[in-house]
């Protein structure tokens, strides 16, 4: 098949590490098909310059710069994000001949890949992630124009089967819902010696250590982990907390920090290659991912097949892939319950190579075999048959 992906998630110049988990999946499926993927870059991370180089083999890149309006005209983002793509790249799109559109993400790039699909004469996927639905369609204004971009798709990929509940309640038809869990690279994730790590990475020997990666944002829970760490040195005086990723928020939260009297045993490292996450997580005692929302976090897939287990909070897709014995689940926004969570981690007799186990079950080859069929059917235009259950 020659497909074309529309998405914001996804590596560029300007985002090097953007959407790793997109990155993974078009390049297996790039093994495959003829992948071209075209990314929204907003005009303001276009004019601060390029920060990096990618290479995704397997795929052909491309962009777009995405030009929009703020604040409260966001609601126009689907309709502004279609008129870029039609503008810079109209022409070499229909010269192309897709097959079949997966759009990645569901407002601006899935409304707006129900025109852009229209105008094609193409039919259309849908892959939801978690706050793009969550959040996104809690707004009266880009509700509906997410509604219409899952009710004309040919199928709807959701990463757990929370999200692909909401899909169907947003309007999407149940039979064209189906849930395909992100997978996990195993040859990079998987279990190691943990003094060996520390050593790589610097970190002291036998101090609990408490890692969260990823985004620091405070709707990924940074400030409620902030919150709850002097509560947990109480217990764990010797605990640390690394942050390792970046975000808008990171001043907010070393700010917070140093308020709190905690800044020396919290360390943020800054953002770091998906590469040299294995070390991390094979030194950490303890993964935490406070988030307010979400769909199936890799992060979390990802430290579990290296025997880490997980305190998170029980939101989204989290609670279909942690079981009890790899991890604790919260509720979000409650620091004060994160404490203790961690607490009875930090001391708790877990078995990592169960927890390793269990995340082998996350194959990105199962998971490119199933968007494979769902791509194909689409595009032969067979009518839709598959379930919400994975």
């Amino acid at each position: 098949m020659k497909i074309l992906v529309l998405t914001n998630l996804f590596p560029t110049p300007w985002d090097p590490r953007r959407g790793t988990f997109n990155r993974q999946q078009f390049e297996r499926l790039g093994e495959r098909h003829e992948v071209d993927v075209l990314t929204a870059v907003d005009f303001r991370e276009k004019m601060a310059g390029a920060r990096g180089q990618v290479h995704v083999p397997h795929v052909n890149r491309d962009h777009f710069t995405f030009y929009h309006p703020p604040g409260i005209g966001r609601f126009l983002n689907a309709l502004c994000y279609a008129a870029c793509v039609m503008w810079q790249r109209g022409r070499a799109l229909r010269l192309a001949r897709y097959d079949v559109i997966l759009a990645s993400w569901a407002f601006p790039d899935a409304a707006a890949a129900a025109w852009i699909a229209h105008l094609l004469g193409v039919p259309y996927v849908v892959k939801v992630h978690g706050s793009d639905l969550n959040v996104q369609a809690a707004s009266p204004l880009r509700r509906p124009q997410i509604r219409h971009a899952l009710r004309s798709a040919g199928a709807v990929l959701a990463v757990s089967k929370a999200l692909a509940a909401k899909a169907v309640e947003l309007g999407a038809r149940p039979d064209q819902v189906e849930t395909v869990y992100n997978g996990v690279d195993g040859k990079l994730f998987r279990r190691g010696d943990r003094r060996a790590a520390r050593e790589r990475l610097g970190l002291p020997l036998d101090a609990p250590v408490v890692l969260y990666a990823g985004n620091l944002k405070v709707t990924k829970g940074c400030m409620d982990l902030i919150e709850a760490f002097p509560l947990l040195a109480k217990q764990r005086p010797d605990a640390r907390l690394y942050f390792v990723g970046d975000g808008p928020d990171s001043a907010t939260l070393e700010n917070r920090a140093a308020s709190l009297c905690c800044a020396p045993a919290v360390h943020f490292m800054g953002s770091a290659p998906h590469a040299s996450l294995p070390d991390w997580f094979r030194a950490a005692d303890v993964l935490c991912l406070p988030s307010h929302n979400e769909g199936v976090p890799n992060v979390v897939l990802e430290a579990m097949a290296c025997g880490t287990p997980v305190v998170a909070t029980a939101v989204g897709g989290i609670p279909e892939v942690v079981p009890a014995y790899a991890g604790t689940l919260v509720p979000a926004h409650h620091p004060e319950l994160l404490a203790p969570a961690l607490a009875e981690m930090l001391g708790r007799h877990v078995d990592p190579e169960a927890i390793a186990a269990h995340a082998t079950s996350f194959r990105w080859e199962d998971n490119i075999d199933r968007l494979e069929r769902m791509l194909g059917r689409v595009a032969a235009g067979a009518p839709a048959h598959v379930s919400m259950n994975a």
